[in-house]
């Protein structure tokens, strides 16, 4: 039986690291091995500026900010190089995000992917936890002019389905895309991350709802949280 979260809602549309795979830590790792290739350590506050930024915006962050010589697509090249044998391996999903997948499809409900990741990755992933199939649509934040918090993937994931930005509701983690679904127009369940348990407080101030695992939309446990002012 389906959730009183989803009354109302013609689509759902999920980011992908960190909200239906558990995979930020795959880029710690490599984010030290590449800078390590050019002497430099990784800075404490990367994760935090990047946050959000497209695959594209990212590799312009790193080549302004650590001069790199590489193109941007050679920088984009190697990361997906780097980061393929993981994604197709080792990086999983969620607690409860298989079932919720199976329950929502089972429901006829559209389901997109609104990631700033590459879709090279996202595809690997999806395929390694056989939930590839479950998806109508992947939106990546390169196929657009800005990515999050801006609302551009979430608009587009939308237009994709066929449905309309109010009757979507979104599934994130981190703030930025918390805002980018807010500023597209639609609902926003924040997922419980490791990678951004810092940012707790903001991310509760902003969701609509917030789960600590895809278990709790199924046994009601999740949260449902005051009106964003």
């Amino acid at each position: 039986m389906l959730t009183e979260m989803l009354t109302g809602i013609n689509a759902v549309i999920f980011d992908l690291d960190g909200t239906l795979m558990d995979s930020m830590w795959v880029w710690t790792d490599i984010d030290i091995e590449y800078l390590g290739r050019y002497g430099q350590t990784l800075p404490e506050d990367l994760q935090d500026d990047i946050a959000g930024m497209s695959f594209t915006e990212t590799a312009e962050y790193f080549k302004k900010r650590f001069q790199l010589p590489e193109s941007l697509d050679e920088i984009k090249k190697e990361w997906n190089r780097l980061a393929y044998e993981q994604y197709a391996k080792h990086v999983t999903l969620k607690s409860g995000a298989a079932a919720f997948l199976q329950e929502l499809r089972a429901a006829k409900i559209p389901l997109g992917i609104a990631s700033s990741n590459s879709r090279e990755l996202i595809t690997a992933c999806l395929r390694s936890n056989h939930v590839a199939d479950f998806f109508d649509s992947i939106t990546i934040s390169c196929d657009v002019p800005k990515g999050k918090p801006a609302p551009d993937v979430y608009l587009l994931a939308a237009r994709s389905l066929g449905v309309q930005p109010q009757d979507c509701l979104v599934f994130e983690d981190i703030p930025e895309g918390i805002l980018a679904g807010k500023n597209a127009g639609m609902k926003v369940c924040a997922v419980e991350d490791a990678f951004s348990a810092h940012l707790k407080q903001e991310i509760r101030r902003l969701a609509d709802y917030y789960i600590r695992s895809y278990d709790e939309i199924a046994d009601g446990t999740y949260e449902a949280l005051a009106e964003t002012p």
